[in-house]
């Protein structure tokens, strides 16, 4: 049996009621047709799932009491930061909601040489709120109990400069000799992982990663999508040093 999972971006507390924001109320009454009595598992990406029951449901609100908390116990051993290129439209969605499933720390969206995607400010706050939410959902299908960050869309020198210096770096690379059966993971067994746009990263992109770090990785001879490298190297790290 599937559970029943939402997030809210607000303090929970076993003993107490809350009332649920309307997207929540409106996808338990109205999509998932819960009634008064019946539970689901609330998270506000604390690390704990909250078990709560409906205690009235009708057309003005939807309140809840809740139960008990748990602490969940599926994050990764590692610290994935995707450093992706931001792609376009469905494509960035894919890569998020996989990335989160997939157990992923964080991720920064960069606008490098070879970005399609166009910004203003009206747009990249409508996005960033879309991108949210994308993940929190990745986030309840997938049992997390934890949301990842999520940075404001910077350029790739501007991000690269906000990283940790004991990271590790690593971008995709068919040419690389290093392939992840030959890493050794750093002692924090935190990973940044560099994935360009639609076009891919362009000579001056590369050699502002490489003077930042990062160190190319080879997972077979093909070129892969975006969309595909990306988590193709979160299942690699995750299969040969994390959960998977």
């Amino acid at each position: 049996m599937r559970l029943t999972r939402c997030y809210v971006n607000v303090p929970l507390r076993p003993g107490t009621s809350l009332t649920l924001p309307d997207h929540v109320a409106n996808h338990l009454t109205r999509v998932l047709r819960l009634r008064s009595g019946d539970d689901c598992t609330l998270f506000n990406g604390d690390g704990c799932n909250y078990t709560t029951r409906l205690l009235s449901a009708n057309k003005r609100e939807v309140m809840v009491e809740i139960l008990s908390a748990g602490a969940a116990e599926n994050e990764s051993p590692l610290r994935i930061t995707l450093l992706q290129g931001i792609a376009r439209g469905e494509k960035m969605d894919w890569i998020l909601q996989k990335a989160t499933e997939l157990g992923v720390a964080a991720i920064s969206p960069v606008i490098s040489e070879r970005t399609e995607v166009k910004f203003d400010t009206d747009r990249q706050e409508k996005r960033m709120a879309h991108w949210r939410a994308v993940i929190e959902s990745a986030c309840g299908q997938s049992g997390r109990a934890t949301v990842p960050a999520l940075a404001t869309p910077a350029t790739l020198r501007l991000a690269t400069e906000q990283l940790h210096a004991e990271d590790m770096k690593l971008i995709l690379d068919p040419q690389a000799n290093l392939r992840p059966i030959e890493l050794a993971p750093p002692p924090d067994r935190a990973f940044v992982i560099a994935i360009g746009p639609e076009g891919g990263w362009s000579p001056r992109d590369r050699d502002i990663l490489m003077s930042a770090g990062f160190t190319g990785l080879r997972l077979g001879p093909r070129i892969l999508r975006t969309e595909t490298a990306a988590l193709a190297a979160i299942a690699a790290l995750q299969s040969r040093f994390g959960d998977l």
